[in-house]
């Protein structure tokens, strides 16, 4: 990050205290793990739930921090301490604040992508796109949070043209929170779905949490949104500001054709791009086609993004290994998803086509009744061996190890049947690797 604020200007940003003997010190970047802070470092002690990183301010000091922003509360200067000191009421408070005013002191177009499923692959998709039109700003990996898309904010600079962040929720009011740091021109909304409803408690509330982007769009801002989605078909109505409806109903703004190659109408042209899509894929390439139309970026430049576009790491990614070809989709899970990866693995042609599923996390409790659906998403889909492991998978191995059609193995843990899948993947065919990021099942498919 480049700021070039000075002390004083920080201090009225973060309405904090500013304790200093030069005021019109400049100020660019600041540091928030303590590990890597070095002489003449600004250094912001930022408090969660498992730690307090004012612990670590004497630490700091020692290694030639000249600014240190703290929470006030309970918190005493050191005696003798050379640095200037920023003491606020919330560090993270003070940390969005100046996420903020850097953000509309800027001159790009922003847009923010949220959503249940495939909200990191529009976002990168879009930003290959606006990669061809300018420089562009964007969230790195799983930098979407309220302490990620802060720091997200602070790396535009004056050279950037666009900005493309992904913005991602546990609980409602996360989107409301963090989509008014970053103040979207654009706003993208893929889909509503069941995840984390551990949190959220029922899908109405994912609605409310995902359509709360909406409400910090910028003046004369676009709102984007899926109109094939059962829940987003009604911002037909509901929403009364600028929009662009996708999808492959019939009347959507910008609606996908049913070919092979991404095509899509809208304003009753026809674009193709000579690239092909699984189904799930060419709905989020028509999410970033649409929200780069918003961003004012011509069609040329969209069809030349998509075909740079690079699919994410572990988001069903194609690897050959041995003679099976494996489809990796191990970085999340939940219900959607899971059905459109089964979905993909039916329609391959290399067989046997085998599922290695494990648990879907933060499904709350509702967690049985969507593992169960999972059993008949393999019936569905042609799949001959399937191996689940988790304490939640539990549920649709119950319901599939009488099922002739399919040879199911089940253990708490994948090492249960190793032995088994390796024997299986001997014959070659098509593997589907997916779970929760939080089982590790890259770690199966390292082993086997």
């Amino acid at each position: 990050m480049k700021l070039n604020l000075t002390l004083g200007k920080i201090a009225e940003i973060m309405q904090a205290k500013l304790i200093s003997a030069h005021p019109e010190t400049k100020v660019s970047s600041f540091v928030t793990d303590s590990r890597v802070v070095a002489q003449g470092d600004a250094f912001i002690a930022l408090k969660g739930h498992n730690h307090d990183a004012r612990h670590f301010i004497p630490e700091v000091l020692k290694k030639g921090a000249s600014v240190v922003v703290a929470e006030s509360e309970g918190f005493t200067v050191p005696e003798g301490a050379q640095a200037s000191f920023l003491l606020v009421e919330n560090a993270l408070k003070a940390l969005q604040a100046l996420a903020r005013y850097h953000r509309l002191n800027s001159t790009l177009k922003v847009a923010a992508v949220t959503g249940s499923n495939g909200k990191s692959t529009t976002k990168q998709m879009l930003r290959a796109i606006c990669e061809t039109a300018g420089e562009t700003v964007a969230n790195m990996g799983n930098f979407n949070n309220q302490f990620g898309v802060p720091f997200s904010l602070l790396e535009i600079q004056q050279k950037h043209k666009y900005g493309v962040f992904e913005l991602g929720a546990s609980k409602e009011g996360d989107i409301e929170e963090i989509a008014s740091l970053a103040v979207p021109d654009v706003a993208v909304i893929t889909n509503v779905g069941p995840s984390h409803l551990e949190f959220f408690r029922d899908m109405e509330t994912v609605y409310r949490t995902k359509t709360e982007i909406a409400k910090s769009l910028n003046f004369g801002g676009t709102l984007v949104y899926n109109a094939d989605d059962e829940y987003l078909s009604r911002l037909k109505t509901e929403f009364k500001g600028k929009s662009i409806s996708f999808g492959f109903t019939a009347g959507a703004d910008l609606q996908i054709l049913e070919t092979d190659n991404f095509s899509f109408t809208y304003k009753g042209e026809a674009y193709m791009v000579d690239v092909q899509l699984e189904r799930h894929d060419k709905l989020n390439a028509a999410a970033a086609s649409a929200a780069a139309i918003a961003m004012g970026i011509y069609m040329d430049n969209i069809k030349k993004g998509l075909l740079l576009f690079t699919p994410m790491p572990m988001r069903l990614e194609r690897v050959e290994k041995k003679g099976v070809h494996f489809i990796l989709d191990c970085y999340n899970a939940n219900p959607a998803s899971m059905k459109n990866a089964l979905e993909i693995l039916g329609r391959a042609s290399d067989s046997p086509r085998v599922a290695v599923l494990g648990d879907m996390k933060e499904l709350g409790a509702s967690s049985k009744d969507y593992h169960r659906q999972i059993a008949r998403y393999v019936l569905d889909n042609r799949v001959e061996y399937v191996f689940l492991a988790g304490a939640e998978m539990a549920c649709a191995y119950e319901l599939l190890k009488s099922a002739p059609e399919v040879k199911s193995f089940y253990s708490p843990v994948p090492q249960g049947w190793m032995k088994e899948l390796s024997a299986v993947l001997g014959k070659g065919g098509t593997c589907l690797v997916k779970a929760s990021r939080s089982m590790n099942f890259e770690n199966v498919f390292k082993e086997i």
